[in-house]
């Protein structure tokens, strides 16, 4: 059974009719680009062909009645006046929730729907799960109302409720790339300005996407002590965010900072350079330098940004060792688990899923990785 056929079923199962619209937003993958965003710095994600989609239909009341297909057909429901509670027993609606909050403080008319979820994009992986479902339902909510927003808006409304009413402090990468992202493509985009440039993705290379199964959760964990310690570093130099520091102004005063806040910073400012370096190098389909930038990348998440485990580290090693320079692996999310990205020529595709099926459990304490052979995909759409 297709994705949209389940959806439809478990739609028609909650409300006894059919939907009346679909929409859907893809989740991401970062190639390169980790920690910068919330520094103002340089991101270059692709969105993913797996997605979160939603069938809806229109109520004749102020209501937004949802059901989510991972969550056991649990139904959770709320009036569209502010001030919208956030709902203990139905976590994951509080991505909705939180959405139609941000809609309504922005002065929006929306209007009551029945609405149905479903997703395939792994949840906890750090591929965006919850980016994509804000997007889908921000697209989902302001289309059902006749309110034309921008996807541009609509990533911006979802970094609000995900910042605001979910509590994790994101970046707008995940929102910015599951709303606006384009077939065959990465995305440079420049989290100060939210300017944008598309850069090919060679077809002769299959982006994988290897789940090391480590679970992690964001809210409350290390990823909130990571963007207080870059505050921290841009404070001491008077600057707004750490993009704006070099990294020869960092190296002088280098005896002015404590060691641990030297080496976080001095993650970002090189993550920066290597992603706008990246940028260029994958736009002319140099894999070479590109595997080159990856795994500096990876290398400075390890030992200065101190964000990869074991296991992760075991997966990076193992694919380098059957790609060689023929293109590029590094861990990629918020770290401490989740996924390794890795450019690989379509060719050896197969060995590199043999070599992890072979030797990821004997770094990883017997855990199995799940392996996403997938193509850089459009951005949010109506179905």
């Amino acid at each position: 059974m297709s994705q949209k056929q389940a959806l439809t079923e478990l739609f028609t199962n909650t409300f006894s009719h059919q939907p009346t619209h679909f929409f859907q937003a893809p989740g991401r993958v970062n190639l390169i680009g980790e920690h910068t965003d919330y520094n103002d710095g340089f991101v270059l994600p692709c969105a993913i062909d797996y997605q979160a989609m939603i069938a809806v239909s229109p109520r004749d009341d102020q209501k937004v009645v949802v059901t989510a297909h991972s969550y056991d057909g649990q139904v959770s429901e709320f009036q569209l006046t502010l001030p919208i509670a956030s709902s203990k027993d139905a976590f994951w609606s509080n991505y909705v929730r939180g959405v139609a909050t941000v809609l309504l403080q922005r002065g929006m008319n929306l209007k009551g729907v029945n609405i149905a979820i479903i997703g395939n994009v792994p949840q906890g992986a750090g591929l965006s799960s919850s980016a994509c479902l804000e997007v889908v339902t921000g697209l989902t909510l302001t289309r059902m109302a006749g309110l034309d927003v921008s996807l541009k808006e609509l990533a911006l409304i979802g970094q609000q409720a995900e910042n605001e009413f979910v509590g994790c402090k994101c970046g707008i990468m995940d929102q910015m790339i599951s709303a606006c992202g384009k077939e065959g493509h990465a995305m440079l985009l420049d989290c100060r300005s939210l300017d944008t440039r598309l850069v090919s993705i060679p077809e002769s290379a299959a982006v994988v996407i290897i789940n090391s199964n480590v679970k992690r959760g964001l809210v409350g964990s290390e990823y909130n002590t990571r963007r207080e310690q870059c505050e921290a570093a841009a404070q001491h130099f008077g600057v707004k965010a750490l993009r704006d520091v070099t990294l020869a102004q960092l190296e002088a005063a280098k005896a002015d900072l404590d060691d641990l806040t030297f080496r976080r910073a001095r993650h970002v400012i090189t993550e920066n350079d290597r992603t706008e370096a990246a940028a260029e190098v994958l736009a002319t389909g140099d894999l070479v330098t590109m595997g080159e930038l990856m795994a500096q990348s990876h290398i400075s998440m390890r030992d200065d940004f101190e964000i990869t485990v074991p296991a992760i580290d075991g997966i990076v090693e193992i694919v380098r060792n059957v790609i060689g320079n023929e293109g590029g692996v590094r861990m990629t999310g918020g770290g401490f688990g989740g996924c390794v990205v890795a450019l690989v020529p379509q060719e050896k595709v197969d060995a590199v899923k043999q070599a992890v099926e072979q030797h990821y459990p004997q770094c990883s304490n017997g855990l199995i990785a799940d392996i996403y052979v997938c193509r850089a995909s459009d951005g949010a759409s109506q179905l």
